[in-house]
């Protein structure tokens, strides 16, 4: 089964092109160097939850919109590998301020698949 990176992150909504742009050059970066897909979701039906929920989670503003995005891979040797790759890659270089969004605020990390249907 395969290994997924997942990322939520709030973007400014007068980013949000700036951000569909950014995203695009990555996805073809991670799949230019391994990686078996890479989608990018902006927020539709994410409530603002009591204790947790997306927004919760990145302190997403009123002005902003919740991201929700996922790459996978074969296994996590094959992560691992693509993201050596991807950072050292020439498009993903970004100058200070550039970003279209506060990359503090980003949730990430690696799972494991355990069902796939």
């Amino acid at each position: 089964m395969p290994y997924v990176d997942g990322f939520v992150l709030a973007v400014p909504k007068q980013n949000l092109d700036a951000y569909k742009e950014m995203a695009r050059k990555a996805g073809e970066v991670w799949m230019d160097h391994g990686a078996l897909s890479y989608v990018e979701c902006v927020a539709d039906d994410v409530p603002y939850g009591e204790v947790t929920s997306f927004p919760r989670a990145v302190q997403a503003k009123d002005d902003e919109v919740v991201i929700f995005s996922w790459a996978t891979y074969k296994d996590r040797a094959a992560r691992d590998e693509v993201m050596k790759k991807v950072m050292a890659d020439p498009r993903m270089k970004y100058e200070p301020g550039d970003m279209p969004f506060d990359g503090k605020r980003m949730i990430f990390g690696g799972f494991e698949s355990f069902i796939e249907r």
